[in-house]
């Protein structure tokens, strides 16, 4: 694809400059909705997927539809994810998408690269970002690959031990009070030495990186290049600001058009705030802010007010929103693990624990396939306060006492 020509507004197209991230679309701020920018590039032939076989085994196999070419890219070699089936969920086999195989085991990989590759191209002096996890362990890993500072905000118990893996690639972690001192630390920053953000950072929250965002769009192309290009009716992800729900979107309508594909699944967007489920009851573009009667404990899907890029994305794809409740993935969590061998991230149970209630619900139709994100991987959960951690018995050295253990603590019986 060739290099884009500028910015442009997800829900009223109005164009911007490329350098644009400090802002979201004045003409619908007008209008009391936040909307955030994606490229626009030239119009062109549709490309030549008949040359996927040749191209590399990562993302960027996938880089004639990115803002760069291959050769500018900073990358650890990150998609190309495998495809695993499971059962249990409500809807009998249903695929799953393991990004915990990714280098810092997260789908957050798929936007860094790209957004840290886009940093790196234009000279920006430092990477910068606020995160409670995985964003930021993204971040430092791609700024470290690509010889660049990085600087992540936090705030005090978000992170776990997902602080050290950040700190293990050179990033400079800081921790501020709440989570609202963030943004105006980052936004001043920015705004006097030109560091170059990968996540949000001003509010109302329109969510990340334009640039970043484009490398979720590789996620609907392996999908449906592991589908034969014949996509699943249903994609089921975690939703936070929407990143990836709306970077997929991109990517399955831009095959559309080609001719690569025949339909765009429709998505799902699983959330704890009810921000987006409200929307659309609703039918409005703007999600409203919802109160917060309690915090989840899942940190990385957690907010009070959804995207209008991830409203965007349902709308368009005539999907819908679930919103669930922290017992309910922590159960599916715990399933999965038990039953397919899988360990995610409990914000990454959303997906699951979304299916299962979508199926019971009826509207999830039988026949029809399904795929759902795991986005990140269990062992980020390690530390985070709040969420349940699994220990051992402590057991004396004999196989009597052993025996006893296995019975009285997990009911197995030799």
């Amino acid at each position: 694809m060739p290099q884009p020509l500028c910015l442009e507004c997800i829900r009223c197209g109005h164009e911007y400059p490329l350098t644009a991230l400090d802002r979201n679309c004045e003409a619908c701020a007008a209008d009391e909705i936040a909307s955030n920018l994606t490229p626009r590039y030239p119009e062109s032939g549709p490309p030549d997927r008949d040359s996927l076989p040749d191209k590399p085994g990562s993302l960027w196999r996938y880089a004639d539809f990115l803002p760069l070419d291959a050769a500018d890219a900073v990358t650890l070699g990150e998609g190309m994810t495998p495809m695993v089936t499971v059962e249990g969920f409500g809807h009998g086999a249903i695929g799953v998408k393991d990004e915990s195989r990714n280098p810092t085991w997260s789908f957050k990989d798929r936007l860094a690269t790209v957004a840290v590759s886009w940093a790196r191209k234009i000279g920006a002096p430092a990477i910068a970002t606020s995160s409670t996890g995985n964003a930021g362990a993204a971040a430092a890993a791609y700024a470290a690959r690509a010889g660049l500072p990085c600087v992540v905000l936090t705030y005090k118990g978000a992170a776990g031990a997902i602080v050290s893996q950040m700190r293990s690639y050179g990033a400079m972690v800081l921790t501020v009070p709440a989570m609202a001192d963030r943004w105006h630390v980052l936004s001043a920053a920015i705004s006097e030495f030109g560091w170059f953000p990968t996540s949000p950072y001003f509010g109302p929250a329109i969510g990340s990186n334009p640039f970043g965002i484009e490398g979720y769009k590789t996620l609907a192309y392996e999908i449906a290049e592991q589908y034969d290009w014949a996509p699943p009716d249903w994609c089921v992800l975690p939703v936070c600001y929407g990143d990836a729900l709306y970077g997929m979107w991109k990517g399955f309508e831009e095959m559309r058009q080609w001719g690569w594909i025949e339909t765009v699944p429709r998505l799902v967007a699983a959330e704890t705030s009810g921000s987006l489920t409200a929307a659309g009851e609703q039918n409005v573009d703007m999600p409203p802010t919802v109160p917060r009667n309690s915090k989840s404990i899942a940190n990385s899907i957690f907010i009070d007010r959804g995207t209008c890029q991830a409203r965007h994305a349902l709308k368009e794809s005539n999907g819908t929103a679930v919103t669930l409740d922290d017992e309910t993935l922590i159960s599916a969590r715990d399933r999965l693990a038990a039953t397919s061998g899988l360990s995610v991230e409990l914000s990454s149970a959303a997906a699951f624990a979304a299916v299962d209630a979508l199926s019971g619900a009826g509207v999830m139709k039988p026949g029809e396939s399904v795929v759902a994100i795991a986005t990140a991987s269990g062992l980020k959960d390690f530390g985070v306060p709040g969420i349940p951690q699994l220990g051992a018995p402590d057991v004396a050295p004999d196989l009597d006492s052993v025996l006893r253990a296995l019975d009285e603590n997990y009911g197995y019986h030799v």
